[in-house]
């Protein structure tokens, strides 16, 4: 036995340890207390030695350091030696690599304030995504703060999709990913039967550093670029998006039951009889909301009655660790991957009419003026007496010969929503109004035409429910003090301020409210900008100046809503936040407390998804449109330009809301320059100036699929003629028509936006 004055037997909290495990290893605060003492980063072998780890331990010694190192407790650098991370003041980041190579690294945690600027010598090795820790090593000469990477915690790539080239015999892999940079070389044995030009997936044998390329082995052959779906399967692979359920997952939800049991009503409440009814889209398959209201003297009852997911998924079974590995679903053209299998999510969690099912429910008093002056949470069991579209509903309120015996309760439920949106207009949150559109496909899988989505007033009637539901989720989880996942909205950061300041200034607008406006501030130039035919331009303006909304455990109220604390409760079907949200509302009625493993990670994962999601379905519609145009090279089309780079002017064509770009050295006989202080784009002798909003004529004449970009060729335009006057002015043509002659190209600018 060894002596009690060893290291290892020093350790105080070996008795916690030995009740975990039979030989235990020494703790991790243990550990950390060995280190700091030492002072030094020390290497591997030697803390080991000094430990007393036996040759037999020492890969279970090692599991555990790597183990540490995930955590951010330390940092093994790439000598092996082992530090103390509060020692290095190091910040733990995600890279996100810029096309002229540098990159960011963007904290995991927003509390370590702003990204890192990485230079090329810090992004040798890095592929995008990659989790890694920076120490700060000061400033650059643009005031950004600059990071050293120390070490590589996690590959955010192991498995890369793109079109396999064949080059001088060497086989090469071109992701589709334009961020991972340089081609990965394939292992020629794993080529198979892929030719050149189709696509491929690959998994990584070896990552990339300062001389090698990295090396993959192509694991799946997808087919050719051009087939039905081939956009989609790309988009879930190029952002690593999980679309196969485990087996486990499957498993577990073929023993889910079809219909709800009778022994599952104990302790809820039977709302059966109420007139419950689910109002969606005309393609919606899953249900996760019915609503219902009535008079009550001045006031309003209003239910909202969310299918109770958290019943059927347990913290940490099978679904749920799928479902978070999701966190959300994805909703493509014609295809969604969606959070949960379907046995739940179009089947026992879906609010299908005329069958029981189990619900979550916000019960709330609603005064004449809008204001909730009560709510209950409690679990229920209801019955959907009715599934209607948005096109049935507003036909149900808009014609009086219409006879239905739910129209009262739909009448109710409008009466109520003019209640609420009168009250959202005096809270002064905004309103977008921003065109959707819908595909429509052939029955070959192509697209017919591009059509906006009119919404009415049945899209914003569930709206103003769902919000109802979700503020009173926020206060009742507040209100008790249980953790729980807000959805945080901030308002603009002061360089963003100043920059939309600037914009509405060029346009003969103000933003009021000083240093910090408010949502009123906001929604009141809204309201100006109603009539204006560069409206939707300018409400991209303004929406670029707040932050993004995101999920985190303490609250900061939502700045676009104009609620001092928001959370998500709605849709435990489609997000994760809003099962927790459920789990954490049902431990407050049942006096316990849910705890995930970490809130603050919870957050940032279910952010991060969210964000993947986005993008992966914005890759789809952009290829897609792309696609849509191939035949239509020629064409000429109206639009609106909607915004404007140094390398060209944006143009959205009219009736079919699709952008493409008309490069600044095709906009005339004359040479152009962008002028961002000025918003505009000015021919140094015309003085022809193209701006935000003007209408323009233009002849589709590229669709390149490989960028999903379409290129339009100028054919006339509203732009005017408006010299320079001032100094200022003057002095900057002067300086781009030195430029220009120089042969100097222009660069687009590389600050991260």
């Amino acid at each position: 036995m060894k002596k009690k004055s060893d290291l290892r037997h020093q350790d105080p909290y070996l008795e916690r340890e030995l009740q975990r495990y039979i030989n235990p290893l020494p703790s991790r605060e243990w550990i950390l207390k060995i280190l700091e003492k030492i002072g030094i980063p020390v290497n591997t072998s030697v803390l080991a030695k000094k430990l007393s780890i036996t040759p037999e331990e020492k890969a279970f010694f090692e599991r555990r350091l790597n183990a540490m190192a995930r955590d951010g407790q330390v940092l093994i650098n790439r000598r092996g030696a082992v530090c103390v991370a509060d020692k290095l003041a190091l910040v733990k980041c995600r890279v996100e690599v810029h096309k002229d190579d540098f990159g960011f690294a963007v904290p995991l945690n927003p509390a370590d304030g702003h990204d890192f600027v990485l230079y090329a010598r810090q992004m040798l090795g890095l592929m995008n995504g990659d989790i890694v820790t920076v120490r700060p090593i000061g400033l650059d000469r643009k005031g950004r703060r600059e990071g050293q990477v120390l070490d590589i915690i996690e590959r955010a790539n192991k498995d890369v999709v793109g079109r396999l080239k064949l080059e001088h015999g060497v086989a090469l892999l071109i992701p589709e990913d334009k961020r991972l940079g340089a081609s990965i070389v394939l292992q020629p044995h794993s080529v198979g039967k892929a030719k050149a030009g189709q696509v491929v997936v690959a998994k990584i044998e070896s990552y990339p550093d300062a001389t090698q390329a990295a090396v993959a082995r192509v694991t799946e052959i997808l087919g050719d670029y051009a087939d039905s779906g081939m956009e989609i399967e790309i988009a879930v692979r190029k952002h690593h998006l999980p679309h196969q359920f485990s087996p486990a997952c499957l498993q577990q939800a073929q023993k889910i039951p079809d219909q709800v049991k009778a022994a599952d009503y104990k302790n809820r409440v039977d709302l059966r009889d109420l007139p419950l009814i689910t109002i969606d889209g005309e393609t919606a398959r899953d249900f996760d909301d019915a609503v219902y209201a009535e008079k009550k003297g001045r006031n309003y009852r209003l239910v909202v009655a969310i299918a109770d997911v958290s019943h059927y998924v347990k913290p940490d079974d099978a679904i749920d660790t799928d479902a978070l590995e999701r966190a959300t679903s994805v909703y493509f053209p014609r295809r969604v991957i969606p959070m949960l299998p379907e046995k739940l999510s179009n089947g026992i969690c879906s609010l299908n009419p005329n069958v029981e099912r189990l619900c979550m429910v916000c019960d709330m008093e609603i005064t004449y003026a809008g204001n909730i002056k009560s709510y209950l949470f409690y679990p229920a069991v209801m019955r959907s007496h009715a599934r209607l579209t948005y096109t049935q509903t507003w036909d149900w309120i808009s014609n009086d010969q219409f006879d239905d015996p739910l129209k009262q309760h739909v009448l109710n439920l409008y009466h109520l929503y003019q209640i609420l949106l009168k009250k959202r207009q005096q809270r002064g949150a905004m309103e977008f109004d921003t065109v959707e559109t819908q595909m429509i496909f052939n029955k070959l899988g192509k697209i017919e035409r591009i059509i906006p989505v009119k919404r009415n007033e049945a899209h914003r009637l569930i709206e103003e429910c769902m919000l109802a539901a979700n503020v009173c989720a926020a206060e009742f989880l507040h209100k008790h003090k249980h953790p729980a996942l807000y959805r945080n909205h901030a308002g603009p950061t002061a360089d963003r301020l100043n920059n939309l300041r600037e914009q509405l200034g060029l346009l003969g607008l103000k933003l009021q409210g000083g240093d910090k406006p408010t949502p009123k501030d906001y929604a009141h130039l809204f309201e100006e900008i109603k009539t204006r035919p560069d409206r939707q331009i300018i409400e991209v303006m303004m929406l670029r100046s707040m932050q993004q909304a995101v999920y985190e455990p303490h609250n900061i109220g939502h700045f676009g809503l104009a609620y001092p604390a928001y959370t998500h409760f709605t849709s435990p079907i489609r997000r994760y936040p809003d099962l927790t949200v459920h789990r954490a509302i049902k431990a407050v009625l049942n006096h316990t407390t849910y705890q995930p493993k970490s809130w603050q990670d919870l957050g940032i994962w279910c952010s991060q998804a969210e964000r993947k999601a986005d993008n992966a379905s914005r890759d789809v519609d952009n290829w897609l449109k792309t696609y849509y145009m191939r035949d239509k090279i020629g064409e000429v089309f109206s639009g609106t330009i909607s915004g404007m780079a140094n390398f060209g002017l944006f143009v959205t064509l009219d009736d079919i809301y699709i952008d493409g770009m008309v490069h600044i050295s095709d906009l005339g006989e004359d040479y152009f320059n962008y002028h961002p202080e000025l918003m505009a784009i000015i021919g140094e002798r015309s003085g022809i100036r193209f701006k935000l909003g003007d209408k323009v004529t233009v002849r589709v004449a590229r669709a390149d699929l490989d960028h999903s970009r379409i290129d339009l060729t100028l054919l006339s335009s509203n732009s005017k003629t408006k010299r320079h006057k001032t100094k200022k002015s003057t002095q900057i043509k002067t300086e781009s028509s030195n430029k220009k002659r120089s042969g100097k190209s222009r660069t687009r600018k590389k600050e991260r936006k």
